[in-house]
Protein backbone atom coordinates (compact mmCIF):
# COMPACT_ATOMS: atom_id res chain seq x y z
CA UNK A 1 0.00 0.00 0.00
CA UNK A 2 1.14 3.55 -0.65
CA UNK A 3 0.78 5.73 2.45
CA UNK A 4 1.26 9.39 3.25
CA UNK A 5 2.10 10.09 6.88
CA UNK A 6 0.45 13.21 8.29
CA UNK A 7 0.78 14.94 11.64
CA UNK A 8 2.49 17.78 13.43
CA UNK A 9 6.06 18.20 12.24
CA UNK A 10 7.05 18.32 15.91
CA UNK A 11 6.71 14.54 15.57
CA UNK A 12 9.38 14.35 12.84
CA UNK A 13 11.45 11.80 14.76
CA UNK A 14 8.40 9.58 15.15
CA UNK A 15 7.44 10.05 11.47
CA UNK A 16 10.83 8.81 10.34
CA UNK A 17 10.64 5.80 12.69
CA UNK A 18 7.10 4.89 11.56
CA UNK A 19 8.10 5.33 7.92
CA UNK A 20 10.94 2.85 8.49
CA UNK A 21 8.63 0.33 10.21
CA UNK A 22 6.00 0.55 7.46
CA UNK A 23 8.59 0.18 4.71
CA UNK A 24 9.85 -2.99 6.44
CA UNK A 25 6.25 -4.25 6.23
CA UNK A 26 6.33 -3.68 2.45
CA UNK A 27 4.51 -0.35 2.21
CA UNK A 28 5.67 2.64 0.16
CA UNK A 29 5.59 5.65 2.48
CA UNK A 30 5.63 9.39 1.85
CA UNK A 31 6.43 11.93 4.55
CA UNK A 32 6.87 15.67 4.28
CA UNK A 33 9.74 16.56 1.99
CA UNK A 34 10.88 18.94 4.71
CA UNK A 35 10.97 16.38 7.55
CA UNK A 36 14.63 15.47 7.38
CA UNK A 37 15.58 19.13 7.80
CA UNK A 38 13.69 19.21 11.10
CA UNK A 39 15.61 16.34 12.73
CA UNK A 40 17.29 17.29 15.97
CA UNK A 41 15.45 20.61 16.25
CA UNK A 42 13.43 21.76 19.26
CA UNK A 43 9.64 22.05 19.04
CA UNK A 44 10.00 25.84 18.92
CA UNK A 45 12.51 25.68 16.06
CA UNK A 46 10.29 23.26 14.14
CA UNK A 47 7.28 25.55 14.57
CA UNK A 48 9.23 28.44 13.01
CA UNK A 49 10.54 26.28 10.18
CA UNK A 50 7.12 24.86 9.33
CA UNK A 51 5.59 28.33 9.16
CA UNK A 52 8.37 29.38 6.80
CA UNK A 53 8.03 26.24 4.68
CA UNK A 54 4.25 26.61 4.39
CA UNK A 55 4.55 30.23 3.26
CA UNK A 56 7.76 30.26 1.24
CA UNK A 57 8.10 26.67 0.00
CA UNK A 58 4.46 25.64 -0.51
CA UNK A 59 4.72 22.74 1.96
CA UNK A 60 0.93 22.30 2.05
CA UNK A 61 0.75 21.77 -1.72
CA UNK A 62 3.81 19.50 -1.57
CA UNK A 63 2.11 17.17 0.91
CA UNK A 64 -1.26 17.36 -0.87
CA UNK A 65 0.46 15.97 -3.95
CA UNK A 66 1.80 13.09 -1.86
CA UNK A 67 -1.70 12.41 -0.51
CA UNK A 68 -3.00 12.32 -4.10
CA UNK A 69 -0.44 9.63 -5.00
CA UNK A 70 -1.29 7.53 -1.93
CA UNK A 71 -3.88 4.86 -1.22
CA UNK A 72 -4.28 6.08 2.35
CA UNK A 73 -3.01 8.48 4.98
CA UNK A 74 -1.79 7.64 8.45
CA UNK A 75 -2.16 10.42 10.99
CA UNK A 76 0.37 10.31 13.82
CA UNK A 77 -1.62 11.90 16.61
CA UNK A 78 0.53 11.76 19.74
CA UNK A 79 0.03 13.80 22.91
CA UNK A 80 1.11 17.44 22.57
CA UNK A 81 0.44 20.79 24.26
CA UNK A 82 -1.45 19.00 27.03
CA UNK A 83 -3.86 17.47 24.49
CA UNK A 84 -4.16 13.70 24.31
CA UNK A 85 -3.80 12.45 20.70
CA UNK A 86 -3.18 15.98 19.39
CA UNK A 87 -4.08 16.90 15.84
CA UNK A 88 -3.50 20.45 14.59
CA UNK A 89 -5.05 22.65 11.94
CA UNK A 90 -2.79 21.62 9.08
CA UNK A 91 -3.38 17.94 9.81
CA UNK A 92 -7.12 18.59 9.93
CA UNK A 93 -6.80 20.01 6.39
CA UNK A 94 -4.90 16.90 5.31
CA UNK A 95 -7.72 14.74 6.68
CA UNK A 96 -10.10 16.76 4.52
CA UNK A 97 -7.86 16.36 1.47
CA UNK A 98 -7.75 12.59 1.96
CA UNK A 99 -11.50 12.43 2.49
CA UNK A 100 -12.41 14.30 -0.70
CA UNK A 101 -9.82 12.26 -2.63
CA UNK A 102 -11.59 9.11 -1.33
CA UNK A 103 -8.48 7.80 0.45
CA UNK A 104 -8.48 5.50 3.47
CA UNK A 105 -7.78 7.43 6.65
CA UNK A 106 -5.94 5.82 9.55
CA UNK A 107 -5.43 7.45 12.95
CA UNK A 108 -2.63 6.02 15.05
CA UNK A 109 -4.52 6.84 18.26
CA UNK A 110 -8.16 7.66 19.10
CA UNK A 111 -9.80 10.90 18.00
CA UNK A 112 -8.65 13.80 20.19
CA UNK A 113 -11.22 15.67 22.23
CA UNK A 114 -10.58 19.09 20.71
CA UNK A 115 -13.50 21.48 20.59
CA UNK A 116 -14.72 22.03 17.00
CA UNK A 117 -12.26 19.45 15.59
CA UNK A 118 -13.64 16.27 17.13
CA UNK A 119 -16.87 16.13 15.12
CA UNK A 120 -15.04 17.04 11.90
CA UNK A 121 -12.52 14.25 12.44
CA UNK A 122 -15.27 11.75 13.25
CA UNK A 123 -17.18 12.80 10.11
CA UNK A 124 -14.41 11.48 7.82
CA UNK A 125 -14.73 8.06 9.50
CA UNK A 126 -11.07 7.32 10.24
CA UNK A 127 -9.93 3.82 11.09
CA UNK A 128 -8.34 3.98 14.53
CA UNK A 129 -5.47 1.50 14.80
CA UNK A 130 -4.51 2.14 18.45
CA UNK A 131 -0.79 2.14 17.71
CA UNK A 132 -0.86 -1.19 15.81
CA UNK A 133 0.71 -0.59 12.40
CA UNK A 134 -0.13 -4.16 11.34
CA UNK A 135 -3.79 -3.05 11.07
CA UNK A 136 -2.95 -1.02 7.96
CA UNK A 137 -4.05 -2.97 4.91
Amino acid sequence: MILAICGSMVFTKEMLAVQNQLEKQGHQVFISGFAKGYRGKSAEEIEKLTIRDKKENDAILDHWEKIQKSDAILVLNYDRKGIKNYLGGNTLMELGFAYVLNKKIYLLNPVPEIEYYQSEIEAVRPMIINGDLSKIS
